[in-house]
């Protein structure tokens, strides 16, 4: 059996390289460790959620919403399509960056693909301008 030459590995290791380098910010947040705050405790104050908006909480993995003035929604954070972190809220949707879902800021729908699934609730209430989990 012939050994491959240098040059075939050197260019199979650069290709193989490339192919990594071409998807490092693929699932880059996914495996970010992500924890639950305990119910009750304030997540963000109303007045940091814009109307027709929203922020993302990495650290609880929620994203919490205000689709109308004085109406605030929470759903997990995690793209229901390869588990990435979604990216940001802009234009009535809550967009993941990683292959372009788009899901709608007033329940969590998916508006675009490939995500098949809709973000998943999570239960908040608002008490005087804070927003805790419930």
């Amino acid at each position: 059996m012939d050994e491959p030459s240098r040059r075939t590995i050197l260019a199979a290791g650069a290709a193989g390289l490339a192919a990594v380098a071409g998807c490092s910010t693929y699932g880059e947040s996914k495996d970010a460790p992500g924890t639950t705050a305990p119910a009750g405790t304030a997540l963000a104050k109303t007045g940091d959620i814009p109307v027709g908006g929203g922020v993302i909480l990495g650290d609880s993995q929620t994203v919490i919403t205000q689709p109308t003035a004085g109406t605030f929604k929470a759903f997990t954070s995690v793209c229901t399509h390869q588990g990435c972190q979604v990216a940001n809220v802009a234009d009535g949707t809550i967009n993941c960056d990683c292959h372009g879902s788009k899901f709608a800021i007033a329940d969590g729908s998916v508006v675009k693909d490939p995500a098949p699934q809709p973000l998943a609730p999570k239960q908040i209430t608002v008490t005087g301008d804070a927003i805790p989990l419930t």
